[in-house]
């Protein structure tokens, strides 16, 4: 199975990680407004919330996963919180 692979890995982690959290419109606009407030502490949260479904990430790979995405959105979200990242 390709989706246990991708899990197995830290970038397939990151990538699952984000697709959970994208498809949750509650968190994602609660980890926009923390970004906003405290980047570096959104960050962490994301990290924690890996640890907490299974799918471990560190902050790096999380920004790597995030800074590869082709979506404007996302992009939008790195700018304004660009100094915590």
């Amino acid at each position: 199975m390709t989706t246990s692979n991708a899990a197995s890995s830290p970038t397939g982690n990151a990538a699952e990680l984000y697709g959970r959290i994208s498809n949750d419109a509650e968190l994602t606009q609660s980890l926009f407004r923390q970004a906003l407030q405290d980047p570096s502490g959104a960050l962490s949260r994301i990290v924690a919330l890996g640890e907490q479904q299974g799918l471990p990430v560190s902050c790096e790979e999380v920004k790597a996963h995030l800074a590869g995405l082709d979506d404007g959105a996302t992009k939008q979200w790195l700018l304004k919180a660009r100094g915590g990242l």
